[in-house]
């Protein structure tokens, strides 16, 4: 599976922040903001992303993350010239997937919370079983207990598409899901008036490889968007949505507005001084899922002159 970060738009809500730079360059306490959502598709296993952004924000994006190869990883770059809704990032990411499955996260979007990584593993094997984990190198042996359990739980190994839920006090800015007792999904609905439940769906979104056909048959709303919840309601048309629930102890900050980022930012630091580890470290992540050795991690950390690279040399030791 590879991985899509969408880190366009004009962010005129953060105005006059974003008025010359991109938002999601800005920092979220000591990293530029889109470190987290690129963490997340790293925690997940993916090695191969494509950035998508603006002709103005994207040389930006290209000078901070390279090819990607410093980290284990490949990265590449793609323009979007006017943005006309998140589903647009599969028609333009399309020869970048190469008809396989992927998954999309935006570049605003931050996650944190105990068991995250397991939840993102699964939702990859359960849509690409070939991929390779990487705490799982030998392939005779790859991912022989998660897939016994994956498919006690789903007669949909390698179709569908996966995304989440997390209960809001207000979700009308958000795409809202609809579920019965039993907690099937019954509706999907965009931004409503009238929500018909509390959990919104975050922008973090797996998909199998008919992905970018659906998104391409895909036709513009009211709003003249191609809609991430009109594609992600094809897949609750054919009995193949699955949506997980993250639970009360987890935290999803959307970096949307001045006051969100700054708690966000707040939020990393407090996590970050109290127990001493770092938030989105990707070269953490990238070491630790074995893409690089100590030794490189090391001298990464001494070219950064700040806590953050003395962290790096501290965890190489």
């Amino acid at each position: 599976m590879k991985g899509i970060i969408l880190a366009g738009g004009s962010a005129t809500r953060l105005y006059p922040l974003s008025k010359a730079i991109s938002k999601q360059i800005m920092p979220v306490y000591d990293k530029p903001m889109i470190y987290y959502p690129l963490s997340t598709l790293m925690l997940a296993g993916i090695r191969e992303v494509l950035i998508i952004s603006t002709p103005r924000d994207l040389p930006m994006f290209e000078e901070l993350l390279g090819d990607g190869s410093r980290l284990g990883m490949k990265l590449s770059y793609k323009v979007q010239l006017v943005p006309n809704g998140l589903a647009q990032a599969f028609v333009l990411g399309a020869d970048f997937l190469e008809g396989g499955p992927g998954c999309l996260i935006l570049g605003d979007n931050l996650f944190y919370g105990q068991g995250f990584t397991k939840m993102l593993r699964s939702a990859v094997m359960a849509l690409d079983p070939d991929h390779a984990m990487p705490d799982q190198p030998n392939p005779a042996h790859r991912h022989a207990t998660s897939m016994a359990e994956l498919k006690q739980q789903s007669k949909n190994i390698g179709r569908g598409a996966c995304i989440f839920g997390y209960e809001v006090s207000d979700p009308r800015a958000y795409g809202v899901v609809e579920f019965d007792a039993e907690g099937k999904v019954l509706s999907l609905e965009e931004k409503p008036q009238q929500p018909k439940s509390n959990y919104a769906v975050p922008g973090l979104y797996f998909y199998d490889k008919t992905v970018c056909e659906k998104a391409a048959a895909l036709r513009p709303s009211a709003r003249g968007e191609y809609e991430i919840t009109d594609l992600n309601r094809l897949y609750l048309d054919e009995g193949t949505l699955q949506v997980k629930l993250f639970g009360r102890g987890f935290a999803w900050l959307d970096t949307g507005n001045c006051d969100s980022l700054l708690e966000a930012g707040n939020f990393i630091a407090t996590i970050q001084n109290r127990q001493g580890f770092y938030v989105a470290c990707i070269e953490e992540i990238a070491w630790r899922n074995g893409w690089i050795t100590a030794d490189q991690l090391r001298e990464m950390g001494r070219d950064i002159k700040t806590a953050y690279g003395r962290y790096l040399e501290h965890l190489a030791r």
